[in-house]
């Protein structure tokens, strides 16, 4: 099966810092998969997810490789990676109140995403944005088309960015902590609604998050990180029936807190260092 997204020996440096923010990065990403990139704050997740986005900003250094269907990206100019985000690639990032302009109705934002990648003419583009907003799990697409972002609540708005990702049917997704600001009830259904906008559309998945149970529930394989390096990847059975370092053990004791015995020391992830 053809790779859609090939990273290979990844890595990024900030200014001058003397350590990098990822070292020797490899990932793969099959048409259909759905990924989990995995890891405590810090770890570079976000950094790898920006990095394929070519969204780092000037001072970061990048060497390695990062390839779409076999095009090499690192080095791109802006104006020609300008043409696959939003259409052959998106993101959900995780706070939409920085994500979505606020001086733009939501509507007309999901709108200009439609128009720039797919030629959609000003007057056809609401009925496909209303429909969308729709799939995504908004009661009252007219309302919300019409609402500036701070008139929503946060799992509305974060519906409008799932929207705004998926309108295009790119091959691939990725997902930056998209439900983290979100309450348990609101981010069950947000996830839920993200599932199946995935599957309507076909697309791949890159999802990022610290959460293992989420994750779990997303993804078919696992990459963890750690220290701006994946320590481990494999399928999501094989690395949790199996972990391999010790980090890896240590993310699934923090989040599986259920075991620990009544009077036990509870687990710290600084406990797995380095062992």
């Amino acid at each position: 099966m053809n790779q859609l997204l090939q990273v290979t020996d990844l890595g990024v440096r900030f200014g001058r810092s003397k350590e990098p923010a990822l070292a020797d990065v490899d990932l793969e990403i099959r048409p259909g998969q759905r990924v989990g990139l995995i890891g405590e704050s810090g770890s570079g997740k976000s950094v790898t997810a920006l990095a394929v986005m070519g969204l780092l900003n000037d001072a970061a250094r990048i060497t390695g490789s990062i390839r779409w269907h076999g095009r090499e990206l690192v080095g791109l100019p802006d104006a020609e990676y300008s043409k696959l985000r939003g259409k052959q690639i998106s993101m959900v990032f995780q706070e939409p109140m920085t994500a979505l302009d606020p001086t733009m109705l939501t509507g007309r934002q999901v709108a200009e995403v439609l128009r720039l990648h797919a030629g959609a003419p000003a007057g056809q583009a609401r009925p496909r944005v209303l429909e969308m907003l729709g799939k995504v799990g908004i009661q009252d697409p007219e309302r919300v088309a019409d609402s500036f972002p701070h008139q929503l609540s946060g799992g509305q708005r974060q519906r409008v960015l799932i929207a705004m990702a998926l309108i295009n049917t790119p091959e691939l997704l990725i997902a930056d902590e998209p439900t983290t600001a979100l309450d348990v009830t609101v981010q069950a259904r947000v996830l839920t609604e993200l599932r199946r906008g995935l599957d309507e559309a076909g697309s791949a998945l890159l999802f990022i998050s610290h959460d293992l149970a989420v994750v779990s529930q997303m993804c078919d394989r696992i990459a963890v990180m750690h220290r701006g390096r994946i320590v481990e990847q494999g399928s999501l059975a094989r690395v949790l029936g199996a972990p391999q370092p010790p980090y890896t053990a240590g993310l699934i004791a923090t989040a599986n807190l259920d075991a620990v015995a009544p009077g036990e020391r509870l687990p710290v992830l600084e406990d797995f260092y380095d062992r």
